[in-house]
C-alpha cells in the first residue's frame, strides 16, 4: 500500500497492535481528504476497543478469533464489506472507505466512511419553471438515485451501475422501468456502454457523444435535465436515464425532435395555455433558424414579395451600406454570437451587464458609423430572443450553427436556396437515428396516436390512458 500511493500526501496508514502483550499487527488506510473526521475517530475508537477487548478471563483477541468471527458472520456495522483482492482494496481506499488489514488474515475489512462536502438540493438553474417541483439533481450518484426512488416507488424501476477502469474509475448508473422500456433498445445501449468500460469518463457529455448514433450531427440526439420530474416522467415513457458520479446532469436516451421543444411545465398548465405555448415554441423555432436568411432572400433577389411601403422603409435603411445584404447579416450575427459567448464566460455579475449593455452600444454604433442597417440589427435580435424560447440549450446551439449556412445558401440562390437547404436538413433529419429510433418519430415514420403530445399537449386524462401500461408487470400474491 505504501508503494502504490507513494507521494501521496493525504493518505493515509495507521499501524496498530492487539492481542495478547500486543503481539499481534495490524494497520488501517484510507484517504484524508475524503473520509469524515467523526468517521475516523469512530473506527479509531472502536480499534481501540478491540486492542483491549477480553473475549474471557486474561484471554486477548487473536487473528484466528476476528477471522473466525467476520468470516462466519459476516461484515455487518457501518456498511462494512470483506475484500479478498489488494486492487480493490486501492478502490476502496479511493472511494471515501476506510480498509483494515489483519496480520495472517487474507482478508480486509472496508468500512464506508465518505465525508466529501457536496451541493445541496436546490432549484434547477438550466430549467426554470413557474409552476411545479423546485428540486433539481446534485453531484452526489446516491442523492439523484434517492430523489428518483422516492418519486417512483416501483420494483420495476431498475438500476445498473458499470464502474470504468481508467485513471478517473467514474461510477456511471442508468436506471429505466422494466416492462415499459424496448428491450431491442435497452440491449442496444448496454452494449454500446459497455464498450466504455476502459474510457475515461468525467462527465454526462462524454457518455453521449461516445454512444450517439452521428457524432458530426449538429443536433443532440439525447436530452439532458436537471429535474427529477422531467427523469421520471421520461422512465414512464420508457426512456433510459444515465447518471455519471460527480456531475449533476441526467442524459435521457433517447432524445426525439418533438422531445427537444417540450418543457416540463407543459404539464402543470391547463391544456389552452400548453398548447398555445408549444405553437409560439414552433414559431421561435421557424424564426429562430431561418428569419435572417429569408430577409436576405427578399430583400437581394424577391424584392417584389414585399409590399412596397416596407420595400421603401427597407431600401431607405439599407441606403449608404458598404456590405451586401448576406455580408452584413453574417457580421452582425458574429458578432452577436460573440457577445452572447462573452457573457457565459465572464463572472455572472458581469456577463449580464456587458452582453445586454455591449449589444446596445455596439448596435447603436454600427447604426451610426454606417456599417448596419437598423432593419438588420432588429432582425438579428428578434432571431436570438427566439433561440432563448428553445426549451432545451443543445438544440438551440444546433439552430445557431444552421443559421449560418442557410444566410450562405440564401446570398447565394435566394429562395431557392432555402428551399434547397430546408430539404438537405429535413434528409438529414429522417436519416438521423437516436439509439436505433428514428428521430423524426411519431412525424416519421408517421403514427396518428402519438400525435396528442407533439405540436399541441391533449388534455391529461387522454394521455393518462396509455396502453404500455397493459403490459406492465405486475407481482403475483404473497403466499
Amino acid at each position: 500500500m505504501k508503494e502504490t500511493f507513494d507521494r501521496c500526501s493525504d493518505f493515509v496508514i495507521i499501524p496498530w497492535q492487539y492481542g495478547p502483550h500486543l503481539k499481534y499487527s495490524a494497520f488501517s488506510v484510507y484517504t484524508e481528504a475524503l473520509v469524515q473526521k467523526k468517521e475516523h475517530n469512530y473506527f479509531k475508537d472502536s480499534l481501540q476497543d478491540l486492542v483491549t477487548h477480553e473475549i474471557g478471563p486474561g484471554t486477548m483477541v487473536t487473528p484466528e478469533d476476528v477471522n473466525s468471527f467476520f468470516s462466519n458472520n459476516g461484515a455487518s456495522a457501518r456498511s462494512a464489506i470483506l475484500i479478498e483482492d489488494i486492487d480493490d482494496a486501492i478502490d476502496k481506499a479511493l472511494q471515501g472507505h476506510i480498509v483494515i488489514f489483519f496480520d495472517t488474515w487474507n482478508k480486509a475489512l472496508s468500512y464506508e466512511a465518505m465525508g466529501l462536502e457536496t451541493r445541496q438540493v436546490t432549484e434547477s438553474t438550466t430549467e426554470p419553471v413557474v409552476k411545479g417541483p423546485r428540486e433539481s439533481t446534485v453531484e452526489n450518484m446516491k442523492k439523484n438515485i434517492g430523489m428518483l426512488r422516492e418519486r417512483l416507488k416501483s420494483p420495476n424501476f431498475k438500476i445498473e451501475t458499470l464502474d470504468t477502469k481508467g485513471e478517473t474509475r467514474t461510477k456511471v448508473a442508468y436506471g429505466y422501468l422494466e416492462g415499459t422500456v424496448n428491450t431491442e433498445m435497452l440491449a442496444e445501449f448496454q452494449r454500446r456502454l459497455s464498450k466504455l468500460k476502459n474510457e475515461e469518463i468525467l462527465e454526462t457529455s462524454y457518455i453521449e457523444e461516445l454512444i450517439e448514433d452521428s457524432v458530426y450531427s449538429p443536433f443532440p440526439q439525447y436530452r439532458y435535465t436537471e429535474r427529477t420530474d422531467v427523469a421520471v416522467a421520461s422512465l414512464l415513457d420508457g426512456k433510459i436515464v444515465v447518471m455519471v458520479e460527480g456531475t449533476g446532469s441526467l442524459l435521457i436516451c433517447p432524445g426525439l425532435l418533438v422531445e427537444l421543444l417540450q418543457s416540463s411545465e407543459d404539464y402543470y398548465q391547463r391544456t389552452v395555455l400548453s398548447s398555445l405555448i408549444r405553437v409560439i415554441r414552433l414559431v421561435s423555432l421557424i424564426i429562430a433558424i431561418s428569419l435572417p436568411s429569408i430577409y436576405i432572400a427578399f430583400s437581394t433577389y424577391h424584392p417584389e414579395l414585399i409590399p412596397t411601403v416596407l420595400l421603401l422603409a427597407v431600401i431607405n435603411s439599407r441606403e449608404g451600406i458598404p456590405f451586401p445584404a448576406v455580408i452584413e447579416a453574417i457580421i452582425m450575427e458574429f458578432f452577436f454570437e460573440l457577445l452572447r459567448e462573452a457573457g457565459i464566460r465572464l463572472p455572472r455579475p458581469v456577463g449580464s451587464a456587458v452582453s445586454i449593455v455591449g449589444a446596445l452600444v455596439i448596435g447603436e454604433a454600427a447604426i451610426t458609423a454606417g456599417i448596419a442597417s437598423p432593419i438588420m440589427v432588429i432582425i438579428v435580435s428578434l432571431t436570438g430572443i427566439a433561440s432563448f424560447a428553445i426549451p432545451q440549450y443543445n438544440f438551440a446551439i444546433a439552430l445557431r450553427i444552421l443559421r449560418f449556412p442557410l444566410m450562405i445558401f440564401a446570398g447565394f440562390m435566394g429562395i431557392f436556396g432555402i428551399m434547397i437547404a430546408f430539404l438537405l436538413i429535413w434528409l438529414h433529419l429522417s436519416n438521423l437515428r437516436s439509439l436505433g429510433q428514428p428521430y423524426l418519430s411519431p412525424l416519421g415514420p408517421f403514427i396518428p396516436r402519438q400525435l396528442k403530445d407533439v405540436f399541441v399537449r391533449a388534455p391529461l386524462g387522454i394521455l393518462m390512458r396509455s396502453p404500455r401500461s397493459r403490459h406492465m408487470k405486475k407481482p403475483s400474491k404473497i403466499r
